[in-house]
């Protein structure tokens, strides 16, 4: 690359070249539409380093311009090219011409053009190299006019373009970047082709806001940044996805590809796409690819958001490749066919090889819609972060209710299920001229009855190791939970043991105001909320009140993302303090911890401390789920034989599903023999 600089080297190749015209990147149909935009007839255009690039002579001969004065370094090129052009084009001329030292004078051109050339004098950012490039920018910035514009046509490697837009902007210019439409031949050369238009302004004294501006092919209006490291990210952005777009339609790719597609406006996702591979569907013409939209509010179940529920959607659907597209929060969709006139274009940069061509691409949903999401409430805390409340339509007609935690927005911290309005008896039939519900208004009343959590369930479940099962809804019994997010656990607990005492543990105030709200929580002569860190309560609780507990629940998410381990905080699986949560359950108690952890061999170091403290584990995996709920009993004594923990887990189902108490479904507690493992 240093031989770039060199004039020998170009004699060289141009003499070994021929005649044949050498064009490194940007056809000129490509360039076309752009050059318009900034070049006018009546312009006196100077071209650097001209090579035998065949764009001058479009240019002229398409009558974009004429006055344009080509120069280049090396005399056999100019000598060809003068050749080539004769007296065809009289407007035009080449000259031999040094563009770090031009004879011309000051202001004496509207437009310079730039093709490839500061990429092949910028090859590193040697002190000698940065000096040479410094001097280039002097002189185009000489020879230019006020507001005339310098146009490079460039690859856009990073140290170039930020040597390049640092620059410029210094001076007072207006810069702005351009991503062309296409590069040529996708198979020889996959980068992005970028325009550079600087236009010259006088420079104002004093801290005059930069301009920076960054244009794709499919915007109407640039983008605004705020820095030239934002301007260089969001080309190094492009780079990248024209780069994955490459790869995608060569081969399969054997792990699942994430990309977001971000609002023009506003610079927030819009679109999250999951591109999936099937290896084992025989691509056919009809099965080659399609899109599939995940209705809102849906995007964190199993099957559209973990890797397998992706993959088996794929492979049910029967295509070779399916890009499965997640809508988000606060985005306003007008509908399928607005989502699909708006992806059509970008989603078909995703498409496999051997796509047939004008092949039409089924775009698929659940249930045919795009879903029903309205978030009731956005707020902050110091604890938590950012947070919002929204409802969604599920399967069928259920809509539920949420706590997000944007930290990590595709999980959900707390759901409930919302009960749709039911009629008086007696009452009367509205007016005709009264205003009917929206079909797609959500309901707003909770549904106490109902556990959506899988997590929530086990843990429920796990009460089947205390006591007569049969009575156990009505057996007094003293519970500790740790951790309130939208309070449906212990709220579930109360309503449902009629006789349970239940303290609720949470370090953030703003919790307790979000689920007394928004999810139906209220506190009781059985059910009192204490704002407190948990460890702290705890300790106390163990100093001033042992033995206590039938039931201690812990579920509480960490906020330390950096650890494999997101539920609970790590603190809390410590041995000095397990030992604490062990001397506040009476002797038949049990200890329930819903545990969350990736690192598996942080896992096995916290089922080693939990051994350690608590004879008796057993664990309860959620089939399509990180989570894990352990069960640790603190006396050996109590151990249940899987048969008997069976019988306790069935009578404490049938006790649950009393009338009057209207258990949603069997859905844990009659296979828990299945479910539960004896370590």
């Amino acid at each position: 690359p240093g031989e770039f600089g060199s004039a020998r080297y170009w004699d060289r190749f141009f003499r070994q070249r021929g005649s044949c015209p050498f064009e490194w990147y940007g056809a000129f149909p490509e360039l076309c539409p752009l050059l318009r935009k900034y070049l006018r007839p009546r312009d006196k255009v100077l071209v650097v380093g001209c090579g035998n690039s065949e764009l001058s002579e479009q240019m002229y001969d398409t009558g974009m311009c004429e006055d344009i004065v080509n120069i280049d370094i090396s005399d056999p090129v100019i000598r060809q090219m003068r050749e080539r052009s004769g007296s065809r084009r009289p407007r035009m001329s080449y000259l031999l011409m040094d563009m770090l030292q031009m004879d011309f004078p000051d202001a004496h051109f509207q437009v310079v053009l730039d093709k490839g050339t500061l990429d092949a004098v910028l090859t590193d950012e040697e002190e000698a190299t940065l000096a040479k490039v410094d001097r280039m920018f002097a002189e185009i910035s000489r020879v230019l006019q006020v507001g005339g514009r310098y146009l490079c046509i460039s690859l856009a490697q990073a140290h170039v373009l930020k040597k390049a837009v640092e620059y410029f902007s210094q001076q007072g210019w207006v810069v702005r970047i351009h991503q062309m439409a296409g590069s040529g031949d996708k198979q020889q050369f996959v980068l992005p082709v970028f325009v550079y238009v600087m236009t010259k302004f006088r420079k104002i004294p004093g801290s005059a806001p930069q301009i920076l501006e960054i244009c794709s092919e499919e915007q109407e209006k640039p983008m605004r940044v705020e820095s030239a490291e934002q301007l260089v990210g969001a080309v190094k952005d492009r780079q990248h996805y024209a780069l994955l777009c490459s790869q995608l339609s060569k081969t399969p790719c054997r792990e699942q590809v994430s990309l977001d597609l971000c609002d023009k406006e506003s610079g927030r996702p819009r679109y999250t796409l999951h591109v999936v591979d099937s290896p084992s569907v025989k691509p056919s013409r009809e099965n080659h690819f399609a899109i599939f939209i995940i209705p809102q509010g849906r995007e964190t179940e199993w099957l559209f958001g973990t890797e397998e529920g992706r993959r088996q959607l794929a492979t049910s659907a029967g295509f070779g490749r399916l890009v499965t597209v997640a809508l988000h929060r606060e985005q306003h969709y007008e509908g399928m066919a607005g989502i699909q006139a708006e992806l059509s274009g970008k989603v078909m940069e995703l498409a496999p090889q051997g796509l047939p061509a004008r092949q039409q691409v089924p775009f698929l949903s659940v249930g045919g819609d795009i879903g029903v999401r309205a978030v009731r409430h956005r707020d902050s805390s110091s604890l938590s972060g950012d947070f919002v409340v929204e409802d969604v339509k599920g399967d069928g007609s259920c809509y539920f209710r949420r706590l997000i935690f944007l930290h990590n927005r595709n999980v959900v911290q707390s759901e409930a299920r919302l009960l749709a309005p039911v009629p008086l008896l007696g009452q009367k039939k509205r007016r005709k001229d009264k205003k009917k519900p929206s079909p797609t208004e959500p309901p707003t009343a909770i549904d106490k009855s109902y556990l959506c959590c899988e997590h929530h369930k086990a843990m429920v479940a796990g009460l089947c190791l205390l006591g007569n099962p049969e009575a156990l809804p009505g057996t007094p019994l003293e519970v500790l939970v740790v951790g309130l997010g939208g309070g449906s656990l212990p709220l579930f607990v109360h309503e449902y043991f009629s006789q349970a005492h239940v303290a609720v543990v949470e370090i953030d105030p703003s919790m307790l105001e979000v689920a007394t709200r928004w999810f139906g929580f209220s506190q009781s002569e059985r059910m009192q909320v204490h704002i407190s860190d948990g460890l702290d309560y705890v300790a106390k609780l163990a100093a001033e009140a042992p033995a206590k507990f039938d039931a201690v629940m812990f579920d509480v998410d960490s906020k330390d993302l950096t650890v494999g381990m997101s539920c609970p905080p790590p603190a809390f699986v410590e041995k000095p303090f397990l030992e604490k949560v062990k001397s506040i359950l009476k002797p038949e108690g049990v200890f329930v911890l819903n545990l969350v952890c990736r690192d598996s061999q942080l896992k096995e170091s916290v089922l080693g401390t939990l051994r350690e403290v608590f004879p008796l584990l057993y664990t309860r995996r959620i089939e399509g789920e990180v989570n894990e709920i352990l069960f640790c009993q603190p006396s050996p004594e109590v151990q249940q034989e899987p048969r008997e923990l069976g019988a306790r887990a069935r009578a404490l189902e049938g006790a649950l599903m009393q009338p009057g108490r209207p258990w949603d479904s069997s859905y844990v507690l009659a296979d828990m023999v299945q479910a539960v493992s004896i370590l």
